[in-house]
């Protein structure tokens, strides 16, 4: 089992599977609710076909591997100088007590996040968004409410790889990831070794924030 981080669900769901569409809606009529709440424009995902080129060669990892690339992030907001070495295979990235040192702020759209669920939109918002609502649940109705109980912008998402990138050795150019770069770390991630967890997690978030923001599509964890 593992995250698997998707772009263009809707379109998908609609062509392969109606029902499961129709219960995406409703998802994303919950973080619509949480926007409108927020003071901020609706998201209307788009329905037709995407062309979705993603230079990512993977669609998931384990749910474990963002919290290397969280520790990582952290570590470069609280030390703009650091640099990122391996963990051991037996230390805990969540222990990190400089990633709860962010958390307690709430700022970062990449930290505070459900691991296994919910949002990003690709709409323009500073800080991240949380469900007021407790959702309702009853013996014989599912829980309601905003998978994930926070929602994030892919904006600020695509920032904050943007910022960590030079600690785990990534060249941008004016923030952007050349083909080039972008092959050069998938082939890192396939020799299963050194920072191969963060750049796992980097690249394919990094490609889809990259991809929601260009065609105005909703990140979606499962």
């Amino acid at each position: 089992m593992g995250l698997a981080v998707c772009v263009g669900m809707l379109a998908e769901l609609l062509e392969d599977d109606p029902e499961g569409a129709e219960a995406f809606e409703e998802d994303l009529a919950e973080a619509n609710r949480v926007l409108a709440a927020a003071g901020l424009p609706r998201h209307a995902e788009p329905r037709g076909p995407l062309e979705l080129d993603s230079r990512a060669s993977i669609d998931g990892f384990p749910y474990s591997f963002i919290h290397y690339l969280r520790r990582a992030y952290a570590h470069r907001v609280l030390s703009p100088d650091w640099v990122a070495t391996p963990l051991p295979d037996d230390a805990d990235p969540t222990e990190d007590p400089k990633i709860q040192a962010l958390l307690d702020g709430s700022e970062s759209h990449l930290l505070c996040h459900s691991d296994a669920e919910g949002f990003y939109l690709p709409v323009d918002f500073k800080d991240v968004l949380f469900d007021e609502e407790d959702g309702d649940e009853d013996e014989d109705e599912e829980e309601t409410g905003l998978p994930g109980g926070m929602l994030g912008s892919s904006y600020r998402l695509l920032e904050e790889l943007v910022f960590v990138a030079p600690a785990l050795g990534i060249r941008l150019t004016d923030g952007k990831l050349s083909d080039e770069e972008a092959e050069r770390i998938d082939a890192l991630i396939e020799d299963d070794d050194g920072l191969y967890r963060e750049y796992m997690s980097w690249l394919l978030l990094y490609e889809s924030a990259r991809l929601s923001i260009a065609h105005k599509t909703a990140i979606v964890f499962t």
